[in-house]
């Protein structure tokens, strides 16, 4: 399958989410900000909430100069919570948690962090109700798992960037009746994402595939790229696979 076709796929596979679900809907948010809505249950995941230009581009990176977030948010702030069970922060890098988010998302909401580490930050903030996903946690019928990733090469982790990139979750939802939906979060592909997609058999991918890169290590994305949905797609064809955290996307 040649690489227009597998895009146009992806492109597809959002537009049909919400027959292919049933009543259950993937909302692509901004960058890495979406909501899934699985079971009658919702979650808001990694929400960058800034305005247009808001933040300086991250040093040696490509096109550092660009301020992001490139576009603004094409909902309101308080439509990106609305109805949630809440809220899922990966980890906490800016462009998956803010200050724009920090200031504006009610201090009572259920915080979702990756370790205790993520979790005093966000208290810190002045969040009330944070909780640690150590593997699995149940809402209704829909179980919510934590998965692991690398946020980068073991070379890039035996560097000082190690400090840098940190830890990053991935999140499997599951409920009987019901599709399964991977979101990997930052990482690249390795045996962590092989064993999450071997294990639970997505019937739903969401990968971010901006393909990030670290000028220091030009060899080797800190993300995953196109090689990488290409591999999703041969390991699991009948997948619906969505495409995020590219840039404005």
């Amino acid at each position: 399958m040649n690489m227009n076709k597998l895009f146009a796929a992806v492109v597809l596979s959002a537009t049909l989410m919400s027959s292919a679900f049933a009543a259950d809907h993937y909302q692509q948010i901004r960058n890495a900000t979406g909501r899934i809505e699985i079971a009658g249950k919702t979650f808001l995941i990694d929400p960058m909430l800034g305005k247009k230009d808001a933040y300086p581009g991250f040093e040696n990176t490509h096109n550092s100069q660009l301020r992001f977030p490139l576009v603004e948010l094409p909902v309101s702030i308080e439509d990106t919570y609305k109805g949630v069970e809440g809220i899922i922060v990966t980890h906490t890098h800016l462009d998956h948690w803010d200050p724009e988010a920090q200031k504006k998302l009610p201090k009572d909401i259920l915080i979702i962090a990756q370790h205790e580490d993520d979790a005093k930050l966000i208290r810190s903030q002045g969040f009330k109700n944070v909780k640690v996903l150590n593997g699995t946690m149940q809402f209704g019928d829909v179980t919510v798992v934590k998965t692991h990733g690398a946020h980068g090469t073991d070379e890039m982790f035996a560097s000082s960037l190690s400090e840098i990139l940190g830890e990053a979750m991935g999140v499997v939802f599951t409920a009987k009746g019901h599709k399964t939906v991977y979101v990997a979060g930052d990482t690249l592909w390795n045996a962590d994402v092989n064993k999450a997609i071997v294990k639970y058999k997505p019937d739903v991918l969401v990968l971010n595939t901006g393909d990030a890169r670290n000028l220091n290590f030009p060899d080797a994305g800190i993300i995953m790229g196109t090689k990488d949905v290409r591999h999703a797609y041969e390991m699991l064809p009948q997948a619906k696979i969505i495409t995020v955290h590219m840039d404005a996307v």
